[in-house]
C-alpha cells in the first residue's frame, strides 16, 4: 500500500542536530499514521516518535521528549523527525513506519516499514 524511503542520517557531535526524512509513495500518505523507530547495535528496535493522520496526535518515548520534534507534510508525502540536543545514546537506524490507525508507541501494530538510515552520535 506504501512504500517508506528514510534519509537525513549521518554523522553528528554531540549536541548538534539532524533532520530526518521519510518519503512515501503507493498510496495515500495522509490517510497513514506515521511513526519514527530505531535500533542500536545489539538492542531491540525501540520506539521514537509518533504522528496522526491529521498532524494533531503526537506520541514521543521519554528518552527524546524536548528535543525530538516529529512533523509531516501531507502535499509533500514526507514524515519529518527533527532532532535537537543529540546524544551518544541516540546512535542508531532510524527506521519510518506507516499504519491505518494511531498506534502510537505500539510498534507490533505497525503495517510498513522503511530501510532505515543510521545516525551516529560521537562524544
Amino acid at each position: 500500500q506504501v512504500q517508506l524511503v528514510e534519509s537525513g542520517g549521518g554523522l553528528v557531535q554531540a549536541g548538534g542536530s539532524l533532520r530526518l526524512s521519510c518519503a512515501a509513495s503507493g498510496s495515500t500518505f495522509s490517510s497513514y499514521s506515521m511513526g519514527w523507530f530505531r535500533q542500536a547495535p545489539g538492542k531491540e528496535r525501540e520506539f521514537v516518535a509518533a504522528i496522526s493522520w491529521s498532524g494533531g496526535r503526537h506520541n514521543y518515548a521519554d528518552s527524546v521528549k524536548g528535543r525530538f520534534t516529529i512533523s509531516r507534510d501531507n502535499a509533500k508525502k514526507t514524515v519529518y523527525l527533527q532532532m535537537n540536543s543529540l546524544k551518544p545514546e541516540d546512535t542508531a537506524v532510524y527506521y519510518c513506519a506507516a499504519s491505518h490507525e494511531y498506534y502510537g508507541a505500539r510498534e507490533s501494530a505497525y503495517d510498513y516499514w522503511g530501510q532505515g538510515t543510521q545516525v551516529t552520535v560521537s562524544s
